[in-house]
Order: structure tokens, then sequence, then C-alpha cells
């Protein structure tokens, strides 16, 4: 087999204050609530059931990240690979009801991750009422991690992702999976927890809309808009409720033809001189994206 996970699938998030981090995700993101029970939200831009969980508890921290299969043999492999990949399986049963098959493990890095079926989706509700922004998708997540390149190839020997381009001494890696995206997966080097997450923008007009939305919140970007040059994606970001990072994301390349394709080192890493490698436009980085880690909540017990 070759990609073994197809897209980024969901994330699922502990949070104090739910209903503060619904607030901002419907009335400025623009996702719509899908379900709710007194302790567990269920999120969605499209035509998915879910994309976001917010479960609630006692610290805002990440708790889940899940890769959408394209189906039950792939999920199958992933979890026969897991024990020669250093990872420790958690659950052979999906975290989501509904969800036809899918493996739960922790990374040897203390990630806990899934990989599961596609999550059920109603293709004739890809575009739901809204008084937010109004993106497409959830498109990819970066998370935090003390060895990227490590990390990099564990998760090309377990689930068939592929590298796509990376910094010269692994602080920043970029990994693709089957719909060849640039990545849906970003590895940030840092202590184990969530960069951030991303949803795919329709039009660079709706980064307007959003900012406006941000003020009327009395909120701000964090940075952006701006133009990445790895993915050549459009960008801003802002903090929901929970301290959580929120990217909107437009754009994205795309890489068709995996035999001809060359992984892209960048090798300017100082600043200022790196400055346009992170952002086209050329406007730097600021110290509170550059250092920004959401923590990650502890992991299942073996």
């Amino acid at each position: 087999m070759g990609y073994l996970v197809h897209d980024i699938g969901h994330v699922q998030l502990n949070v104090t204050d739910p209903e503060a981090v619904v607030a901002d995700l419907t009335g400025i993101l623009g996702l719509a609530v899908t379900q709710r029970s007194a302790d567990e939200v269920w999120l969605t831009a499209g035509a998915r059931k879910v994309e976001v969980v917010l479960h609630r508890a006692e610290a805002n921290a990440l708790r889940l990240i899940g890769f959408e299969a394209p189906g039950e043999a792939e999920v199958a492999e992933v979890a026969a690979r897991l024990a020669g990949c250093g990872c420790r399986l958690v659950s052979e049963r999906p975290s989501l009801a509904g969800v036809r098959a899918g493996v739960v493990f922790v990374s040897p890095q203390g990630h806990l991750f899934e990989v599961h079926t596609p999550v059920p989706q109603d293709i004739d509700a890809r575009r739901h009422p809204s008084r937010g922004m109004g993106p497409k998708r959830l498109d990819h997540v970066n998370i935090t991690a003390p060895d990227p390149g490590a990390l990099c190839d564990t998760l090309e020997r377990l689930t068939g992702m592929r590298l796509s381009e990376r910094m010269a001494d692994d602080s920043l890696v970029w990994m693709r999976g089957g719909n060849r995206q640039h990545h849906i997966l970003g590895l940030v080097k840092g202590e184990t927890g969530l960069h951030h997450y991303s949803f795919e923008v329709g039009d660079f007009a709706d980064y307007k809309r959003l900012g406006d939305l941000l003020d009327r919140a009395d909120k701000q970007f964090v940075w952006g808009p701006g133009r990445h040059r790895p993915g050549d994606n459009t960008y801003a970001y802002f903090l929901d409720a929970s301290g959580a990072m929120v990217e909107c994301s437009g754009d994205m390349s795309v890489i068709a033809d995996d035999a001809a394709f060359t992984p892209n080192v960048i090798r300017k890493l100082e600043r200022p001189a790196n400055v346009r490698v992170m952002n086209v436009w050329g406007t730097p980085a600021p110290l509170e994206w550059r250092e920004h880690r959401f923590p990650h909540a502890p992991v299942p017990q073996g």
C-alpha cells in the first residue's frame, strides 16, 4: 500500500468553557454545531458530520488528532504496523460514533492519534447558514514535537504520509497524505502539543470578513493575512477562547507527481534572512506565533 492516510479527519480538544469556544467557532469562524450534550460538542464547516470535537474538561488541552483513511483495509494496515513503528495501541475502535473503523494510538513522542475511515457526511449540506466567516473544511493541523524529524520518519513508515518540505534543522516539517495537498500535517519543534488547526477559506475576501468579525468580538489576528512560501497558501491566525490557535488557509499547492517530486529543504534559518521563507509578502512571524504551544492532555495509560 502507498498512502494509508488521505486527509486530516478531525481534531478533539479538552476545554474548560465549551460555550465560549463554541461562540468563537460559530460566530467568528463560522462552523455549525451538529451534535451537543452536556459534556461534548461536535462542530463542522461542511458536509462532514464533525471536524472539531470539544470535551468539557478541567484544563484546556489537545486531546486527539484524527487522520482519515480511505477505507477499512488501510486502517487495519496501520494497526498492523503500530508495534514495529514504536507506537502504543490504545483502542482498536473508532473514537467517533458513526465511523466504521478506527485505531487509536500514542506516538513515541506522546501524541494521541487516530486513523479512521471517513467521517459520515451529508453531501447536500456543504454550506451551513452562519453569522461567521464560513470556511470550506478542516484542511491541516500543525503539532509541536520534541523531534519533528524522528516523528516524520515514524509517520512515514506507519501511515504512508510523505515529506513535502522541511527546515534544514528539522525545526519545521510538512507532510502530505493521499489528497496530495502540500501538507495535512505540520511538525514544529517544541514540547508535545498543538501549534494550530486550520480551515480552508474559499476566497481572499474571506479574510476581510474574518478580521471584521474578530474586531467586533474585541479580538485580533495573531499573524496575517499573508502568503506562506511552504505550501504557497494564504493564511491568517487567531486564538479561540480556549487559547488554541486557529488558522484560515487558502489555495494550498498540490503535489501531483510523487515520483518526480523532491522535498524542498529550507536552508535560510536565521532572521531576517528567513522572513520571506515563511511569508512571501515579507511580514515576519511575531513572537506570539513562533512561541505558541497549546498543551497536550495526558494520554490514556496502557
